[in-house]
């Protein structure tokens, strides 16, 4: 199965390694840098590495992990795929990674581990694979470069970026809302709403109503701002 960028292949045949975390970590086209530490983990990714070289980021459900953690606790469905694009392992066993987001996947259900696997493995299916453009993702694209160059966003510190990635016709929407996603969305359940959702005009809907919120947030906080300052100094 081909990611939504690039020519990685999944094998959704075979089940893949499981790691979940309290929160979304990783979404489609989005670079997150690990460092793993725990037995059952430098195992996966020992294991991993002679493999595929591919992981599956989830989440927990509910909060049995805090007391559950070492052992089996739920996780939700949605997972996102991410391949380890580099890798350096250290003289006591850890590692270090790159891991790049691959696709979203569904959980759809754990396989029992065999004597001596001390971390988790799933069979998945893939989700929301199309990066088709869609009458709304272009309006979108449209109202995000002029968001970034002309409103309330252009004052974000990472504005002149984005707004690069969205003048290249290069890139996909699709792909510039997963990093508009993990780049702008720090709301933990709205995070895994754009994870766990297969639709690109749905995603580009929760999307959306978050940049109208932030840029309400930035007029707001501006005047209290401008007030710390003298005269003609500006912030930005």
């Amino acid at each position: 199965m081909s990611s939504e960028e690039n020519t990685i292949q999944v094998n959704f045949s075979r089940p893949l390694p499981l790691f979940p975390l309290e929160q979304v970590t990783l979404l489609p086209q989005q670079v997150l840098p690990l460092h793993i530490f725990e037995p059952r983990y430098r195992q996966m990714v020992s294991d991993a590495l002679d493999g595929a070289g591919q992981i599956a980021m989830g989440v927990f459900q509910g909060v049995r992990w805090k007391q559950e953690y070492h052992g089996r606790p739920p996780v939700r469905p949605a997972v996102c795929v991410g391949h380890i694009a580099q890798h350096e392992k250290l003289s006591d066993g850890r590692y270090n990674l790159v891991l790049r987001g691959v696709c979203r996947a569904r959980v759809l259900q754990e396989v029992p581990a065999p004597e001596g696997r001390l971390y988790r493995e799933a069979m998945l299916e893939p989700i929301g694979l199309s990066q088709d453009e869609t009458p709304l993702l272009t309006r979108m694209r449209q109202k995000l470069e002029s968001r970034l160059d002309h409103g309330m966003l252009k004052r974000l510190s990472q504005s002149e970026t984005l707004l690069e990635f969205v003048r290249d016709d290069d890139i996909p929407t699709t792909a510039l809302l997963e990093l508009i996603s993990f780049t702008l969305v720090a709301d933990k359940e709205k995070r895994y709403r754009l994870l766990e959702e297969p639709d690109a005009d749905t995603r580009a809907d929760i999307v959306e109503v978050e940049l109208k919120s932030l840029d309400r947030l930035l007029r707001l906080a501006l005047p209290q701002v401008a007030e710390k300052y003298p005269k003609g100094y500006s912030p930005n």
